[in-house]
């Protein structure tokens, strides 16, 4: 194989790691990883983009959602409301996207680094329908699961909201959807007032 096959091959393999990579919401009775996580958001992504104005470019938001969470390989997940683990989410997120983007051809990992810093910065519309996908599965796998990991932090419906509303933000479909999951997650007492 010739180098470029081989540096392809090695992220791909790399890649299939994200199945290791458990996150804080449950399926049933045990943690979600990061590549169910990817798919649910993607599966998301296809069924309300027809729902937004304008349409996203979905190649752009499927890409996006994709490898927005391939750097947890090496850095971990960091639940939302973990306050110690966002103190320096940032720096491994960073260093992480560096060594594993870098293993791909120059032209690839380019791409791929440029797709994944434009999901964090959020300023395309594209970047912004990814991060709502994005916010609104996770939100809704926490009210699902009855949102244990809720209760282990004695979260709050303002605390949420601080990290839901720029899902909110976005309007329909997210802000009806989002605010029917709070209604319920209040009901339920999945949230502390």
């Amino acid at each position: 194989m010739s180098g470029r096959q081989d540096a392809l091959l090695g992220f791909i393999t790399l890649a299939d790691r994200l199945k290791h990579v458990l996150r804080a919401s449950r399926t049933g009775e045990r943690r979600e990883n990061a590549g169910e996580h990817a798919w649910h958001v993607a599966l998301i992504a296809v069924l309300l983009a027809d729902e937004v104005e304008p349409r996203p470019d979905m190649a752009r938001v499927l890409s996006m959602i994709a490898i927005h969470d391939v750097i947890e390989i090496e850095a971990g997940d960091t639940f939302a409301f973990d306050e110690a683990g966002l103190l320096t989410q940032a720096a491994r997120e960073q260093a992480a996207a560096e060594r594993i983007f870098g293993m791909l051809p120059p032209d690839l990992a380019t791409r791929l680094h440029a797709l994944w810093r434009e999901f964090e910065a959020q300023e395309t519309p594209e970047a912004r329908f990814a991060m709502g996908c994005d916010r609104l599965q996770g939100f809704a796998q926490q009210v699902e699961c009855g949102a244990p990991a809720w209760a282990e932090v004695g979260l709050t419906r303002a605390r949420s909201l601080r990290r839901m509303q720029p899902a909110i933000d976005l309007g329909p479909p997210f802000a009806p959807m989002i605010m029917a999951l709070y209604e319920r997650a209040m009901r339920e007492g999945l949230l502390l007032p």
